[in-house]
């Protein structure tokens, strides 16, 4: 059994272990306002973009974009895995390295050749030791308060230069959709080629689909937005990821803190009876002392 000593060593390490992920916890929720704000104002710009060249490549002629058709083969697969720089989140990290490996390995079940493009150091280094001859490139965003477009669009000009060097055939990114603090949707979503809308996707909501006259031509149009489509989309996600990370930290740490308080009170509990039973075991020796006098 522990001594008293060491009960009054334990109760104080997990008490400033309380006031750290407390103080975290704090920090995580004042992240996530930010965070959130800039999430939830980034989807309807990217959603509506995503939309209006879907339905732009949906009338384009067949010398359209390579961004837009692909290579007209998908035999190697880029798979973009966003993840965070730092832990202690819960399982915002593994959720999304886990359904990345399944990923993986459904390709590779199909024959596919698979690449990795990782953002996040997490995520990086999990997966370095089972697909570590996969990984041609990871960009880490630690120490940025802020996530900002150009970042996005350094990781897209690099996608764009192994698509045009032949090197990969589609891209795909998987990372975490924010719903809540409690609530985080692994997603994955391809980036090239650009998936179009269904043939008749305007039938199924009971009417024909509006008509638009661009100017210049669609051809015109979409070789000026499609490299921006890829940086909007991936900046997208990286908000989305970011918002995600800190949602599961401020729950994580809340936990942990609730945890930490438990344990003060069953260590507390059990220091007090083992000093009350030392006190009732020296009475007993004193009087017993006494008695025998």
């Amino acid at each position: 059994m522990a001594s008293l000593k060491d009960l009054r060593l334990r109760i104080r390490s997990v008490k400033s272990t309380q006031k750290i992920t407390s103080a975290m916890k704090m920090v995580a929720a004042a992240k996530l306002r930010r965070a959130q704000e800039q999430a939830e104002a980034a989807r309807p710009y990217a959603e509506r973009m995503e939309r209006m060249i879907a339905t732009l490549g949906a009338g384009v002629s067949s010398d359209a974009p390579a961004l837009l058709t692909g290579t007209g083969a998908d035999k190697v697969q880029l798979v973009i895995v966003a993840t965070a720089d730092r832990g202690l989140c819960g399982a915002f990290n593994s959720s999304i390295i886990r359904d990345a490996r399944l990923m993986i390995r459904g390709l590779q079940a199909q024959g596919k050749t698979v690449k990795l493009f990782c953002v996040g150091r997490k995520g990086r280094d999990a997966l370095r030791k089972e697909f570590g001859d996969l990984i041609i490139d990871s960009v880490e965003l630690a120490g940025k308060k802020k996530l900002s477009f150009g970042d996005a669009d350094a990781v897209a000009r690099k996608v764009i230069s192994l698509f045009d060097a032949g090197q990969i055939d589609s891209a795909h990114i998987v990372y975490a959709r924010f719903k809540s603090a409690i609530s985080q949707i692994v997603t994955r979503q391809q980036l090239i080629p650009v998936p179009l809308p269904e043939a008749d996707a305007g039938k199924a909501q009971g009417g024909a689909s509006a008509l638009y006259e661009y100017e210049p031509d669609e051809d015109a149009i979409l070789t000026a937005l499609l490299p921006r489509n890829l940086s909007v989309q991936i900046y997208k996600a990286l908000l989305e990821n970011s918002a995600s990370e800190q949602g599961a930290r401020m729950t994580a740490m809340d936990n942990a803190t609730r945890n930490a308080g438990d344990m003060i009170n069953r260590l507390t509990l059990t220091y007090n009876r083992s000093r009350q039973a030392q006190i009732t075991k020296e009475l007993i020796e004193i009087i017993s002392g006494a008695e025998a006098v």
